[in-house]
């Protein structure tokens, strides 16, 4: 109790939801809603994040509910003409289309919304996320159908509207406050 007592009723929040998704998760997988189960899975989530703790991470800005629906409707939007995109591409006759690594500079200032916005991308047909570079804010993106100029363009008109709609719902300029004195680095680093 007294390890609880220093987390803040946001953070213990954060912990409940974790084990209530993690036996979620659980019971999903064995395919089966039954009470032993869905205690197995509590069991399970426990022992997970109790032997497997993540790292505090800072996390800044708030979440905008609207720009979230209109980013989960774009990014469907693109995995279903994606996909359409590579089933054709596996199916015409001919070479297949020309792929390449492009470099993309990133504009968003969270790592947890780079990483969102990189994973949302890799999940997408057509795209696999190589590289990123934190620092410089860079992106290696591996992406088919380069072959010609119009196609690179659409992959980074693509991109950029995504990372506008990741922006609008995480990180509005309005929100924007980053609490760096109240997040202990010490915390995240191994002690060896």
């Amino acid at each position: 109790m007294k390890r609880l007592a220093r987390y803040g009723p946001r953070e213990i929040a954060l912990r409940a939801w974790t084990l209530v998704w993690l036996m979620l998760v659980w019971t999903m997988l064995w395919g089966n809603f039954s009470v032993a189960n869905t205690i197995n899975g509590l069991l399970v989530a426990l022992v997970i994040t109790v032997l497997l703790p993540m790292p505090r991470l800072p996390v800044e800005g708030r979440v905008h509910v609207v720009s979230m629906i209109r980013l989960a409707f774009t990014v469907g939007w693109y995995m279903v003409l994606s996909s359409l995109q590579v089933a054709w591409w596996a199916i015409r006759p001919g070479p297949p289309p020309l792929s390449a690594v492009l470099r993309a500079q990133l504009s968003v200032k969270s790592d947890l919304v780079m990483a969102l916005l990189m994973n949302t991308l890799t999940i997408i047909p057509g795209s696999v996320v190589l590289e990123i570079d934190q620092e410089r804010r860079l992106a290696y993106v591996h992406v088919l159908d380069v072959g010609s100029p119009k196609a690179v363009a659409s992959f980074y008109a693509q991109l950029r509207q995504l990372e506008r709609l990741f922006i609008s719902a995480f990180e509005r300029d309005i929100d924007w406050h980053p609490d760096r004195g109240s997040f202990d680095e010490s915390e995240t680093r191994e002690e060896v």
